[in-house]
């Protein structure tokens, strides 16, 4: 909600948002703000193996920046939108290093869900992180929103999701995306628990290809996404080999 009160907690090496609950939704170290600090964070970038080159790409939720700030840095070639509905986290985005809007890149104050109804363009990469101190919101995680979110990628296009792990909602969620993409899903757990990665495609042939060439994928990621993606990368790769290859 746009008055969900936002909490800023400092510490010698991390700085970290979080709203109405304890939960931390954003953290980024001092030293380097464009790290991936959180799990989570790192396991959605792992969309990289599935698409290496997205040319657009649209974020829903800001927090603290965190995978915006990673993408704006380390794949300069991306278009990058954010729409952030709550103005006090934005008005945050000096203390969280966001870097200031250019012509690559803009955060907007929005609805995500009303902005995805009718979209000034189509992405090749739709992250959906929307929180509020309760959870997903509903207008984030509605059968609609997710047939919203499908129309608004490109053909090849992907969406990443974070969705709260272990939940009757999680369950709900994992059917509506399952129903809207036509089962092109595959689901992986963060580290830390509690946060269940969600990536559906628009065409089958896209999870096909990355399970395919797989290795190949890796060996491509520049050095940076390689130590970003480490740990993450393996349970990519399992949950592509579970939900097999192309059909016959």
């Amino acid at each position: 909600m746009p008055d969900t009160p936002v909490h800023v907690h400092t510490n010698r090496q991390t700085r970290s948002l979080s709203l109405s609950t304890t939960l931390i939704q954003s953290c980024m170290r001092l030293d380097a703000p464009d790290d991936l600090v959180l799990d989570y964070t790192r396991a959605m970038m792992g969309a990289l193996l599935i698409a290496p080159a997205p040319r657009s790409v649209l974020m829903i939720g800001l927090g603290g920046g965190s995978m915006l700030k990673y993408l704006h840095r380390h794949v300069p070639a991306a278009d990058l939108t954010t729409v952030e509905i709550n103005p006090a986290v934005i008005d945050l985005r000096e203390t969280f290093c966001i870097p200031p809007d250019d012509a690559r890149h803009r955060i907007v104050c929005a609805d995500g869900a009303a902005f995805l109804r009718t979209p000034p363009a189509r992405y090749d990469l739709i992250l959906v992180d929307g929180f509020d101190g309760q959870g997903v919101p509903e207008a984030l995680c509605s059968r609609g929103f997710y047939q919203s979110v499908r129309r608004a990628l490109s053909p090849e296009g992907l969406m990443v999701a974070n969705v709260q792990a272990e939940t009757a909602q999680a369950r709900l969620i994992r059917q509506r995306i399952h129903k809207a993409f036509d089962g092109q899903i595959i689901s992986v757990e963060s580290d830390e628990g509690g946060n269940d990665i969600v990536t559906a495609a628009s065409d089958r042939t896209v999870l096909d290809a990355a399970l395919a060439d797989f290795p190949g994928r890796w060996a491509a990621l520049a050095p940076v996404h390689q130590a970003t993606l480490g740990a993450a990368s393996s349970r990519i790769e399992r949950a592509l080999m579970r939900r097999g290859g192309p059909a016959g």
